[in-house]
């Protein structure tokens, strides 16, 4: 359910933009687990963890973003398209906790915040976004850097004048350029780029 209504989300969202207080727990910590099963599966197979990125587009960039910041494995990079990393995550501590589900997840990330990353993100954003506001994104990078501690040359953060909640060729280009080059330094990083 997104919005109220019936409709493909990864977690219910109550309004948009998303308000501080409106955490998903439970459909965010199972759709956490859902993208982490099928990178533990690649794993399994053999595809070294770098290897293996996360690109998503609104809800979609920010269960991105939740995943490749909590999981186990050292991931090639995240990109992000019009998206957050939801207030609760971003304000540890700081809104009432609603559910185990969301303590659980809360827990997970104040894990990340004690061990600076390297992890390379790629985050589109559009400043005419009414959805995912341009503020909401510009707070998620800035919890990147000064939380996180992902150094500022692991983010690529592109502006886009005239985007709201979509994609455009332009942003697509500089995603697929970015994913190129962040593949190229995971192949180069992993053993003879086999698997």
């Amino acid at each position: 359910m997104s919005q109220g209504q019936i409709r493909p989300a990864w977690f219910d969202i109550a309004s948009l933009p998303p308000h501080p207080n409106d955490f998903d727990g439970a459909g965010i910590a199972g759709s956490i687990h859902a993208v982490e099963q099928i990178i533990l599966e690649e794993v399994q197979r053999g595809v070294h963890p770098r290897k293996i990125f996360l690109v998503g587009f609104s809800q979609g960039a920010a269960l991105s973003l939740m995943t490749g910041l909590t999981t186990l494995h050292d991931l090639g990079g995240i990109g992000s398209l019009s998206g957050w990393i939801p207030h609760m995550i971003r304000d540890v501590g700081g809104l009432p906790i609603p559910s185990r589900e969301s303590r659980i997840l809360i827990h997970r990330f104040q894990h990340i915040l004690e061990n600076a990353s390297n992890l390379p993100v790629f985050w589109g954003l559009g400043y005419s976004d009414t959805e995912i506001p341009f503020r909401y994104a510009l707070n998620s990078v800035e919890f990147l850097e000064e939380q996180v501690r992902i150094p500022h040359g692991s983010l690529t953060i592109k502006e886009y004048q005239e985007l709201g909640h979509e994609t455009s060729d332009e942003e697509l280009l500089d995603l697929a350029d970015w994913l190129d080059d962040a593949m190229k330094i995971a192949y180069e990083s992993t053993d003879s780029g086999s698997s």
